[in-house]
Formats: structure tokens, C-alpha cells, sequence
């Protein structure tokens, strides 16, 4: 690994627009877990259980709003979550001008805490919400702090998380800012993902630079795309190149 991770600081250091791709993987060690892992949700109400991807549908959502949020609470808002050393040495590459985007699947918002200003969350953030009637805006700690059903202050309706859901399109926005960004890329770094999501997984064929670079600890599909394979933990990675870098 240590020859990897000096391959990686000098890739960085020579590179002068990173952007850095990014999945669950990216928040395991602060400690939030995929949603996906989980075992569902046994509903008592309706006396049946659902898989993960069921529970976090729009049909769900409409359907079903306080078995939603009893799972969307339980296995996808961690309030207490603290940026790790990826997160914070991303932020540290972004000060000193050598990364310029930070392309996102996570809905945590730990890039954001960390410092980093431009990321563009393909599936959206827990810590934005709207009413679905008068969209008036709610925070995460509203969320977590409501009974039941989150509803509007304002005008009574029912409050929808700012996150795409299964069945939902991502926001043409951000999947046009994040393109722009890859494309421009002279360095992309896919971290913590195993691309099996799509079509937040395809952005990456929008890469035409010079170095690929894939952390994960698992293989992924770009593997045979990559100049540099690591196959280990992220934060840990992280950690060790800034060391080297600093």
C-alpha cells in the first residue's frame, strides 16, 4: 500500500484540476452505514415487510409517509456524524486550488461540514426539506425532532426530504454542473462506490484525462479503466497521502 499511496500524492501533485467522484463508502467511518444493508421494514400497520429500495420509493413515499419516515429517520439521518479524514482532505485539496469538484452520491452533507464549497449532490441532501404544498424550507433537526409525519407549519402539508427517491429523476442542474466538471477533469478519483447505481454511475464515462484513480474496497467496473487501484479503506488513504503531501 505504501507504494500506492506515494503514486497517489504525485499524481495529486501534478494534477491542477481533481474532481473527486464519490459513494456511501466515503461516510462507512463516520459511521453511517448503506441504507442498503439494512433489513428493510416489517410495517406492523400493514403487516408485511420491505426492502430498503422499496422503503425509499416515491410510490412508498406517497403511499406510506410514516413508514417512510420511520425508516428515513432510523437508517438515513445520522444528526451526530462528523466529517473524516477523506472528507476533510478533499476540503484541504479544494483551498489549495488543486480539486475543483467534489461529484457526490451521499446525502449526508459531511463534504459540506468538512469545508468543501463546490459539491454537487446527485441525490440530494437530509439537511433540505419543503413543504409539498407551500414549499416552505424545514432543516434536518426539524425532520428528526417530528413525530410522526413531518408536517408544515405554515400551511399543514406534508414535508418531503430534498432527496431523490427510487423512481425519481436526478436534478438536470446538478447532473449538468457534475458533467461539466468530470469532462474538464485532469484527474478523477472514484471513492467509496462500487458504480452500481445508476445513472449517477455513468457520469464517469464523461472523463477524458489523464489519471483515473479508484479507492474502493471492493472491485467496480472502472477498475479496468483505472491507472491506480487501491483497494482499501478511504478515510485511511486519505489520511495517509495528506501526510505526505503536508
Amino acid at each position: 500500500m505504501k507504494k500506492k499511496i506515494e503514486q497517489l500524492s504525485n499524481i495529486i501533485k501534478e494534477s491542477n484540476n481533481i474532481v473527486f467522484f464519490g459513494g456511501a463508502g466515503v461516510s462507512t467511518a463516520s459511521n453511517i452505514p448503506d441504507f442498503r444493508s439494512s433489513n428493510g421494514l416489517f410495517s406492523k400497520r400493514l403487516n408485511r415487510s420491505f426492502t430498503p429500495e422499496q422503503l425509499v420509493s416515491h410510490t412508498f413515499f406517497m403511499r406510506y409517509p410514516e413508514d417512510f419516515y420511520e425508516f428515513y429517520k432510523e437508517k438515513l439521518v445520522y444528526p451526530d456524524a462528523k466529517p473524516n479524514a477523506c472528507h476533510i482532505a478533499l476540503a484541504e485539496l479544494e483551498a489549495i486550488e488543486k480539486l475543483k469538484a467534489i461529484v457526490t452520491q451521499n446525502i449526508d452533507g459531511l463534504h459540506q461540514m468538512a469545508g468543501s464549497k463546490a459539491v454537487y449532490e446527485l441525490h440530494g441532501s437530509v439537511h433540505r426539506n419543503y413543504c409539498m404544498q407551500c414549499k416552505t424550507f424545514y432543516n434536518g433537526d426539524y425532520i428528526v425532532n417530528s413525530k410522526g409525519i413531518p408536517t408544515c407549519e405554515a400551511c399543514g402539508g406534508v414535508i418531503k426530504p430534498d432527496v431523490v427517491l427510487y423512481e425519481e429523476g436526478l436534478d438536470e442542474d446538478t447532473v449538468s454542473n457534475a458533467v461539466q466538471a468530470i469532462s474538464e477533469a485532469d484527474t478523477l478519483i472514484i471513492g467509496g462506490t462500487s458504480l452500481v447505481v445508476y445513472p449517477a454511475a455513468g457520469l464517469i464515462q464523461y472523463f477524458k484525462g489523464k489519471n483515473m484513480v479508484v479507492i474502493n474496497k471492493t472491485t467496480t467496473p472502472a477498475d479496468s479503466k483505472a491507472d491506480l487501484i487501491i483497494s482499501e479503506d478511504i478515510a485511511e488513504v486519505f489520511a495517509q497521502v495528506m501526510r505526505r503531501l503536508n
